[in-house]
């Protein structure tokens, strides 16, 4: 599902005009965004949750000189889904 289909699907489920809708996502992205990139943990129960996971830094070689090179760390986002996603995924009630 892209955005536009779920933007579409949100205006049936609610109601709202799709012009409402499509604001309503574009709300919601910039808001989860937002509370990631100050790293806030963002959690809707039954979903799931979304946090920043940082990387650690690392050495790594070179495979065309052999050379040891350093990792930089970095953060990226991760995504937990919660008992009643994962039960409705797997067909259980």
């Amino acid at each position: 599902m892209n955005r536009k289909e779920l933007v579409d699907a949100i205006a049936r489920e609610t109601g709202l005009p799709r012009r409402n809708a499509e604001l309503a996502v574009r709300a919601f992205v910039n808001i989860v965004s937002e509370e990631l990139r100050k790293g806030e943990r963002v959690q809707q129960n039954g979903f799931g949750s979304m946090e920043v996971s940082e990387s650690a830094v690392q050495a790594g070689i070179n495979p065309q000189t052999g050379e040891t090179v350093g990792i930089h760390s970095s953060a990226a986002p991760k995504f937990k889904a919660g008992k009643a996603l994962k039960d409705l995924v797997n067909g259980k009630k």
